[in-house]
Formats: C-alpha cells, sequence, structure tokens
C-alpha cells in the first residue's frame, strides 16, 4: 500500500515538476485554490499524517488546535495553506517532497494492525494510507485539468475504487441521513482490463463501467452524467448522487457540464 502511495505522488511530482512558476498559480477546479494551493494541501497533510503516527498525543493537540480554528472556509485556507503560499515555486516543490519523505519514513514504522488517530475517526493503517493516496490522486486530478492534459490510469486505481466502496454509508451518514439497507453491485472495468467487483451478484441495483469514472466520481471529480458509468437502480442513482469518499462535513459534487 505505501509503495503505491508513493509512486502515485511520484506520478504527480513529474507532472508539477514541469511546470513554470508562473502555472503554479494557475487556477484549478477547487473553489480559490491554485496549483500551488494543491501541492500545499497534500504538503501540509503528509507532514500532519507524519505527525499522527509519530506522536499521537502531539497529533490530537494540533487536532484540537486546528479545528477551534477553523471558522470558515477562508480560515481553513489560512490555517494550512498561509505558510506554504509565502513560498515561491521552487521551494513549494521541496517542501511537498520533504513532507512526502517524512511521512515514508513514518509509515515504514507501522504494523499492519496498527492504528492512527486523524481527523475523523481512528484508522487502520491500510485505510490510512489509502486515503492519504485517494487524496494525492484527486487534487493531482485538480491539477492535471488546470493544466489541460491527461493522465495514463492505473491499477493503483484499486484502492480509491474499494474506498468508494466502503464509504457508501459515510456519503450518507456525514449528511445526517440514515444509509440504506438495499445492496448495490459494482462492476468496474480495470486500466489492465481486469474486472473489480463488490456486492452481492443477485443485486438488482447496479453500477458498471470503468474503474477510472467511478473514482472520478467518488472523490466529487466528475458528475456520473459525464462519464461512461451505467447507473442501474434508483438505490445506486442516489448513491452516485451523493458518493463521498472523503473526510471532512458533506460536500457536493461539480455539476455537470452541460449545466455549468
Amino acid at each position: 500500500m505505501l509503495d503505491d502511495l508513493t509512486t502515485e505522488q511520484a506520478a504527480l511530482d513529474v507532472i508539477v515538476a514541469e511546470l513554470d512558476p508562473a502555472a503554479w498559480q494557475r487556477p484549478t477546479p477547487s473553489p480559490r485554490w491554485t496549483i500551488a494551493d494543491q501541492i500545499g494541501h497534500l504538503s501540509y497533510f503528509d507532514s500532519t499524517a507524519a505527525l499522527a503516527i509519530e506522536d499521537p498525543p502531539a497529533f490530537i493537540e494540533h487536532r484540537d488546535d486546528l479545528v477551534r480554528s477553523l471558522s470558515d472556509d477562508l480560515a481553513a485556507d489560512t490555517a494550512t495553506l498561509g505558510s506554504f503560499r509565502a513560498l515561491d515555486a521552487t521551494d513549494q516543490l521541496a517542501q511537498w517532497r520533504a513532507s512526502r519523505a517524512g511521512l515514508e519514513a513514518a509509515a515504514r514504522t507501522l504494523a499492519n494492525d496498527s492504528r492512527i488517530e486523524w481527523y475523523g475517526p481512528s484508522m487502520s493503517a491500510k485505510s490510512f494510507l489509502t486515503a492519504r493516496l485517494m487524496e494525492v490522486w484527486a487534487h493531482g486530478q485538480d491539477i492535471v485539468d488546470a493544466v489541460g492534459t491527461t493522465r495514463q490510469p492505473t491499477d493503483r486505481l484499486r484502492h480509491i475504487a474499494q474506498l468508494g466502496v466502503i464509504t457508501r454509508s459515510w456519503s450518507y451518514t456525514v449528511r445526517g441521513e440514515q444509509p440504506p439497507s438495499t445492496d448495490v453491485r459494482v462492476v468496474l472495468v480495470a486500466p489492465s482490463g481486469d474486472a473489480w467487483t463488490w456486492g452481492s451478484d443477485e443485486a438488482l441495483d447496479r453500477i458498471t463501467g470503468p474503474a477510472e469514472d467511478f473514482c472520478l466520481v467518488v472523490t466529487q471529480r466528475r458528475h456520473v452524467a459525464d462519464t461512461e458509468l451505467v447507473v442501474n437502480g434508483d438505490a445506486a442513482t442516489e448513491w452516485m448522487s451523493k458518493a463521498q469518499a472523503f473526510a471532512g462535513g458533506p460536500t457536493n459534487g461539480p455539476a455537470p457540464r452541460g449545466a455549468r
């Protein structure tokens, strides 16, 4: 899991390292955020992830202080991005690389049965690192969208697809809603051509299509109408309308491109 995380980070590094300094200030699909801010976000939380592994009491103190300071989105940006924004692009890239290296070194000490405190509930080691991979891939998507390029999907997406499936209930709970009991069969085509499946084969509600598209929807980088996913059944349709594979408060994904 950790090897896949560091490989995903390195793949995004190749993209941003080739940008000229001016391009780091290009706006991305995330409101208020530039490419530099996307990298700053990853850098900040890679650093706090390392802290959570190495010194749980210090992380809990940091978490409580951070939560108290988050009165609105602008306050959150100031708290997590303020010092990073003061750096030039060269130093921003260097800081992200240092944060990644710190996280990797800390994560190499984890046992499979370790639990790590985080901003929500504590997480298993595998789930913790999966969430970090999901973050770098999703924010990387914002960056490639801003640059106007594409990237080749890989089977590392299985980690994100798995996270997307197991956070189905969370997508409701975070909105104060009761998670449904209706089973949904998910059948995805991996970049390698393999089939990845979840849920009962007898389920009437189904989601089928490219794994990359499913990952784009559950990380709220694309509206399901802008993908090749085939969604059948009310339960599956409702899930895809609110899927949220990440922590924090409830957020809505992008509108269909034709409605923007």
